[in-house]
């Protein structure tokens, strides 16, 4: 029995250690939490900053969530949340908020690898997604209905793309709409007659970026300025930021912070 007593006692000092012991501080004490909603551009990108930040702020915890740009820009008007994130600009009356541009993304257009081409035009592209050129013979290849995908209206990425691509036309109510990038993504990766647009950032072998008007999208053609579809990634303050999410914007802005967007091929702010 005193050998069962003396167990339990060791436990529960090795439990206390854990719990309590030096530079625990973030279990012990009180967690303060930074909400950050709005783009699914940009939800993925702060998400691994986040990840960075808590391992030297563990007593910080940062909440990221999606829900499309314009959602992020009216969550920050209502603050309800620390941050908004946008990936389109702010329209008029949105313009009350803060500003702080993070990095910038070129937007790509991607298709199946196994889709021969390789580059199209900016009008070519423009035709497709307002239901002008329907089929890829119009376009030298098969004869085969284009699987067009676009992104839901209040898509950052969505406005940019109309602002960039579009301009004066409309797109097409028959296509396919996303909610977000990462859906975009899977439907092209895995049909071999679709085409749609998603960050440049998220492109990896499973997709293939097309040339347009001759010029990759590229990291070295962004900031050249030879690559025109671009957009700048946004966070949205409503007035000042507390002590806990200030911080985080700070290092967001600092080499670390910039050098971790970098690595995931977005071209930082001092690019």
């Amino acid at each position: 029995m005193a050998r069962i007593i003396g167990i339990l006692s060791l436990a529960v000092i090795m439990f206390l250690s854990c719990t309590n012991g030096p530079g625990k501080e973030g279990r012990r004490g009180k967690k303060h939490t930074i909400t950050i909603a709005g783009s699914t551009s940009v939800m993925p990108f702060t998400e691994k900053l986040a990840e960075h930040f808590m391992i030297d702020h563990p007593s910080t915890v940062v909440d990221v969530q999606g829900g499309g740009s314009t959602a992020g820009i009216q969550a920050c008007l209502n603050r309800t949340v620390n941050i908004g994130m946008s990936s389109r600009q702010l329209k008029d009356a949105e313009m009350v908020l803060n500003e702080i541009i993070i990095c910038y993304d070129g937007i790509s257009v991607v298709v199946h690898p196994k889709n021969p081409i390789n580059g199209l035009s900016l009008k070519e592209i423009s035709d497709i997604f307002h239901g002008k050129i329907t089929n890829w013979s119009q376009l030298g290849w098969v004869d085969r209905k284009i699987d067009a995908i676009t992104r839901e209206e209040g898509s950052g990425t969505r406005g940019s793309f109309e602002d960039l691509v579009m301009k004066s036309q409309d797109i097409d109510d028959g296509i396919m709409v996303q909610d977000s990038n990462g859906s975009v993504k899977e439907i092209v990766a895995t049909d071999p007659y679709a085409i749609g647009y998603i960050s440049l950032g998220l492109v990896d072998q499973r997709v293939k970026a097309l040339a347009i008007d001759g010029v990759m999208p590229t990291v070295k053609h962004i900031k050249s300025k030879k690559y025109k579809i671009v957009r700048p990634f946004l966070y949205l303050t409503n007035g000042a930021l507390d002590k806990y999410a200030q911080p985080f914007v700070t290092f967001v802005l600092s080499r670390e912070g910039q050098n971790v967007l970098k690595k995931e091929g977005l071209v930082g702010i001092h690019d």
